[in-house]
């Protein structure tokens, strides 16, 4: 697959290096073409510099953005002809001082590049980490490989993306349709909340699955029938 990626940030970086060595072709776009060009030298492989219009174009279907919110929906905008038909990947987190969520009230980060470039399929995934976790190889922890949520409405593009998240090393779940993509970012929001302001772990906040639905349907039905429903 030759994927376009928007951005020459620390993102772009960590996931198209995984996409590189699992064989695809990348183009790193950047408005500062000494960054783009840095960038691709680092990566090394099959990746290749050119302008944030270049990488659009050449793209065969899915193109990364990996730009700061705000930017994201006016570069994206611009880019509204050569992205037609193709899968936008948003990995953008729109979180500002005190942890706020930028979006409060309104759509979503993703929603909004939905609406800059009506033609083209959005993605969310990949929000939900920091950098330096997309770039272990591969990120599995305690012998179990990270999952990454995506929300979009086209299914071939789910499954394009599902591929991509494969090649990190991780194991796609589906979190539902593009409307959904608010609460991935608001769950970045949060778990950077508990994770820079408090220091707290965060994965420790969810029983595992089998316990999702209450103690009761773990125990079986004798303790199903002794528990007090006042």
């Amino acid at each position: 697959m030759r994927i376009g990626v928007l951005g020459t940030g620390n993102m772009a970086d960590a996931l198209a290096t995984h996409w590189v060595r699992a064989g695809h072709e990348v183009v790193v776009g950047g408005r500062d073409p000494h960054k783009a060009e840095r960038l691709a030298r680092r990566i090394g492989g099959r990746a290749e510099p050119a302008g944030l219009r270049a990488a659009a174009e050449s793209a065969q279907e899915v193109v990364l953005v990996a730009l700061p919110f705000g930017a994201g929906a006016e570069v994206v905008r611009d880019l509204r002809a050569p992205l037609e038909g193709k899968v936008l990947l948003d990995c953008s987190n729109p979180v500002g001082p005190g942890f706020r969520l930028l979006t409060e009230g309104g759509p979503s980060a993703a929603q909004r590049l939905a609406a800059a470039a009506p033609g083209a399929r959005v993605v969310k995934g990949f929000n939900l980490c920091h950098e330096d976790v997309w770039r272990m190889r591969p990120p599995v922890f305690d012998g179990r490989p990270l999952a990454v949520p995506l929300c979009g409405d086209d299914g071939t593009a789910l499954a394009r993306v599902r591929e991509l998240v494969r090649d990190v090393g991780c194991e796609p779940v589906s979190g539902g349709g593009l409307e959904r993509a608010g609460w991935l970012e608001a769950t970045a929001a949060l778990f950077i909340a508990l994770w820079v302001g408090e220091g707290a772990d965060a994965q420790a906040i969810a029983p595992p699955l089998a316990y999702a639905a209450g103690p009761s349907h773990q125990a079986g039905p004798s303790h199903q029938a002794g528990s007090d429903h006042r």
